[in-house]
Order: C-alpha cells, then structure tokens, then sequence
C-alpha cells in the first residue's frame, strides 16, 4: 500500500469466509449490503470473474427511478480469497472517466481465528484523487458498507435462504 496514493479499511467479520465471499458474489445478496443505506441498490450486472461487468443503481425510495452509482470491470477474482475491479473500465470494457474520482478497489479476504480477516484497499492514480476520495467520506461510505456487509452475514444465520439481515429486504 502507498500511503500517498491509497485509502484502505479493515475488519474481522464474525462469519465464515465462503458467506462474506458469498455476500459478494451473489447479486441479491449484494443489493442487501452494498449502498449505504437508507440508499436502495440494484444490480444490473454481476459478473465477477476477470473482465466481468460489475453495474449497481442506487435509490433513495426504492420506486422506479435507480440512478446509476458503479459501472466497473473485474480485474482480478481469485475464489474465497480476493477481488479486484475498477471503475476506470466500465463493465462494456470500455475505458471510463468517473465521477467524482477513478480507483481500482481490492478486497482480500482471509481466514481468521473470530470469522474472516477482511480488507480493503482503493488505489488512485495521483495523491488529488486520493485526497478528493478521503475528502468525499471514504472512511464513512466505505466503512457503512462493510458494516453492513458484516451485518448481513453475521445474521444470515438468523434470516434464513433469503438473505435478507434483520428483517430489512432493502430492495
């Protein structure tokens, strides 16, 4: 990690690895946890092996009207263990230029002796966009998320098949 170009977060999740790998890899799982909530997500594209698309929509209500929140591409998928895209490709393999600032997110997770040692790391081009990104609340959003991402998974015991963590269908 560069201090000067990354952000990065990290958590014990108290869950196994293959349900916070499942969490992320499952689409109606991902609508449950992804968008900081009271936002709604829905995933248009899923596709998580290198070069898949990776396209959510975020609402505020929940009605008809999802606007646009991620467009990436997968770099990297390796089973149970890691996960790398960017938003600097979007999901028709397209070089992109997003708002309000390209990254390439790396998510590794690991066993631990209380669940799944579980890291991020988002890498920006330049020490601007890292700062842009710091300014813009990465601790708060990304550190809500994977709140949430725990959350899910620490009760998807409790929830049953659905998947849905407390009670909450946030679709």
């Amino acid at each position: 990690m560069n201090p000067d170009l990354d952000l990065a977060l990290e958590r014990v999740i108290r869950a196994p690895r293959t349900s916070v790998w499942r969490a992320w890899t499952d689409p109606a799982s991902l609508e449950q946890w992804w968008i900081p909530a009271p936002l709604l997500c829905r995933v248009d594209r899923l596709e998580p092996h290198p070069g898949g698309a990776f396209v959510t929509r975020m609402s505020d209500d929940g009605g008809a009207a999802f606007a646009p929140h991620l467009d990436a591409c997968f770099i990297a998928v390796d089973e149970r263990e890691r996960i790398v895209f960017t938003n600097a490709v979007d999901g028709g393999l397209r070089p992109a230029a997003p708002a309000p600032v390209s990254m390439t997110a790396e998510i590794t997770m690991a066993d631990h002796p209380e669940g799944t040692d579980y890291r991020i790391i988002v890498r920006h081009g330049d020490p601007e966009s890292r700062a842009r990104h710091e300014k813009l609340g990465f601790a708060e959003g990304w550190g809500t998320v994977a709140a949430q991402l725990a959350a899910f998974v620490e009760g998807a015991g409790a929830a049953g098949a659905t998947g849905t963590a407390e009670g909450r269908d946030r679709r």
